[in-house]
């Protein structure tokens, strides 16, 4: 089963608590900015790069274990045969709700991919929108240039060249709008379609 890529928090819940409890710590906090710039680590190796005591560490480290916002599914063993387990982050996103959350986590489970998906293909046009007017584009100048150097008169051909040139240039600056109005246009298309399952379920109940 594929892990989630969202913490799901009622403020209702027990949970919510012990999640502020955590976010409010120093040392948790220090212990999540570690983790950040390093991909995994020991409770020994946390303790000595910030120079906080193991124990405080552990203390820490299970909270935010407990929480989920720290995964701690890797372990390897010493050579006294000791467990060690290596933390990493979990790199969800933490949503908090104020109300019941029941039916709630499916929708966004419908709907966080489709959002990546749009950011995805939002890139990848505006991406590919620019690379055939580029080229077009350096063709066009190249033309230009042989058609100057050619010619006699470098003066009389000069506002033909910029006639040539100008068109495709506006039309390589505006290009990468369309990846911005169609990310726009999918997120507000999903926008709307939230809201009227909210007014659906809401009327139905």
């Amino acid at each position: 089963m594929a892990e989630e890529s969202f913490l799901l928090v009622s403020l209702k819940e027990e949970k919510a608590k012990k999640l502020a409890q955590v976010l409010s710590n120093d040392t948790s906090r220090k212990i999540l900015e570690f983790l950040t710039n390093n991909k995994r680590a020991t409770e020994t190796e946390i303790s000595k790069k910030l120079s906080i005591p193991l124990s405080t560490v552990h203390y820490n480290i299970g909270h935010l274990a407990s929480s989920g916002l720290i995964n701690n599914d890797e372990f390897n063993y010493s050579e006294k045969g000791k467990e060690v387990i290596h933390y990493s982050l979990s790199n969800k996103y933490v949503i908090i709700a104020p109300n019941n959350i029941e039916g709630l986590k499916e929708k966004l489970q419908k709907i966080l991919p489709v959002v990546a998906i749009l950011s995805f293909g939002s890139f990848i046009i505006s991406k590919l929108g620019t690379l055939p007017n580029n080229n077009f584009m350096l063709s066009k100048t190249g033309e230009s240039a042989s058609r100057m150097m050619a010619d006699e008169s470098v003066a009389e051909m000069a506002p033909m060249a910029a006639q040539q040139i100008m068109p495709e240039i506006s039309t390589t600056t505006t290009e990468p709008n369309i990846a911005l109005w169609f990310f726009i246009g999918g997120l507000f298309t999903l926008i709307v379609y939230f809201l009227w399952l909210k007014l659906y379920n809401r009327k139905k109940s």
